[in-house]
């Protein structure tokens, strides 16, 4: 970890100098070792690894350096937020820097690290599940979400996730749930700096991760949320993990970027199945038709990574929902209603058609089981069936 002014100085000077990238700093790390050593070499000893720009990029003083190095400082030094949680900034082949990590194409010269970092050097792949989708996903998807991640958690897995608004936020949630004491329940990869969270809607929940958690960034305090930072930091995600889970995605998005990633690293892909008129379902659909494991439950999962469930008799969603139905008595208004909705979005008339009900009894059914929390209403007029998990 980096402990002093002068060293954080040095790493910075060489991790912005203009049109000097993260693989000629590997580079540069490689024949001369530390960034002192790097910043001494002549012009010509630069110029053999690199370019005359890079060179004089090197020599010079970067755009910002002082106060950008005046805030980081003030950022490691200052106290914690909470008892046990730590700041701190690791560096490439630094002992501390998470293991995984090394095994990418293209690890982070930097790490930023907000949580409790004593965990750091532990990472493990093989103990750690990402769990990535939709930042707009249907009521269904945030109980799956929430709930694979629950059970995940509870059997040892550290889930990872990025931050992000819909199903990230909600595997946050599970994993922190599930978590049992004296284990790292979840780590977030963000694509800002850490003296910032995005989005806004999730800094309660950013401060809860960092209580028991972990937040990582390869990026420098102060840095926006730019566009470009949110698919580069999804090789993170699935870096740190053994295996990523992609709960609902359309088939342009992000998720689907770090489920490659996954791929590309050697790393398992696991897909929820929806339904064949959800746009949300699609990017899920395209990732098993290409070899990804589809799953109904989070024992799939631990079946499929060799793992104990300690909740095996606990289903999930679907067969939670067949359960519930069994139990329920068949004659109930609210159980026929449950059998005509199905499992997938329907509109009103479709539901009146279905079950041969007059408006007033259906709407003041459907009202009911909202508030019951058994159906949610979505966009467009629609209703649709949630599990009870």
């Amino acid at each position: 970890m980096i402990t002093t002014r002068e060293e954080l100085g040095l790493w910075l000077r060489l991790t912005l100098a203009p049109g000097v990238g993260p693989e000629t700093i590997r580079r540069l790390l490689a024949t001369w070792g530390l960034p002192t050593n790097i910043l001494a070499q002549s012009a010509t000893a630069l110029r053999q690894v690199l370019t005359a720009r890079q060179a004089l990029a090197l020599q010079s003083e970067p755009e910002g350096w002082a106060s950008l190095l005046a805030d980081t400082w003030d950022w490691l030094q200052a106290a914690p937020a909470h008892p046990g949680t730590g700041r701190a900034i690791v560096t490439l082949g630094d002992a501390d820097y998470p293991a995984p990590l090394l095994d990418t194409a293209d690890p982070p010269i930097l790490l930023y690290t907000l949580g409790q970092t004593a965990w750091l050097p532990h990472l493990q792949a093989d103990k750690a599940i990402a769990i990535v989708g939709s930042r707009n996903p249907t009521p269904q998807g945030l109980v799956n979400a929430r709930a694979f991640a629950q059970t995940l958690a509870a059997s040892g897995l550290t889930v990872v996730s990025g931050l992000a608004l819909g199903v990230d936020g909600a595997a946050h949630e599970g994993a922190l749930d599930g978590a049992p004491e004296g284990q790292l329940p979840t780590v977030a990869l963000v694509g800002t700096g850490l003296d910032r969270v995005y989005p806004k809607q999730h800094l309660a929940l950013a401060h809860r991760i960092a209580e028991r958690g972990l937040i990582l960034s390869e990026y420098p305090l102060g840095t926006p949320p730019l566009n470009a930072n949110f698919p580069r930091r999804n090789r993170l995600i699935s870096g740190l993990s053994q295996g990523t889970l992609v709960v609902e995605a359309a088939l342009k998005s992000g998720s689907l970027i770090t489920a490659r990633e996954a791929l590309d690293q050697g790393r398992e892909v696991f897909a929820i199945p929806g339904s064949i008129h959800s746009t949300l379902a699609k990017g899920c659909h395209a990732l098993i038709k290409q070899g990804a494991k589809l799953v109904e439950s989070a024992q799939d999962v631990l079946e499929e990574l060799r793992l104990p469930d300690p909740a095996a008799q606990r289903s999930l969603p679907l067969e939670s929902l067949e359960a519930q139905d069994s139990s329920d008595s068949p004659d109930s208004d609210d159980n026929a209603l449950l059998r005509c909705l199905g499992h997938d979005p329907v509109g009103l008339d479709a539901l009146q058609a279905r079950c041969g009900w007059d408006t007033a009894r259906l709407q003041a059914a459907l009202l009911e089981l909202e508030l019951l929390g058994q159906v949610s209403r979505l966009p467009g007029g629609l209703f649709q069936r949630l599990s009870r998990v």
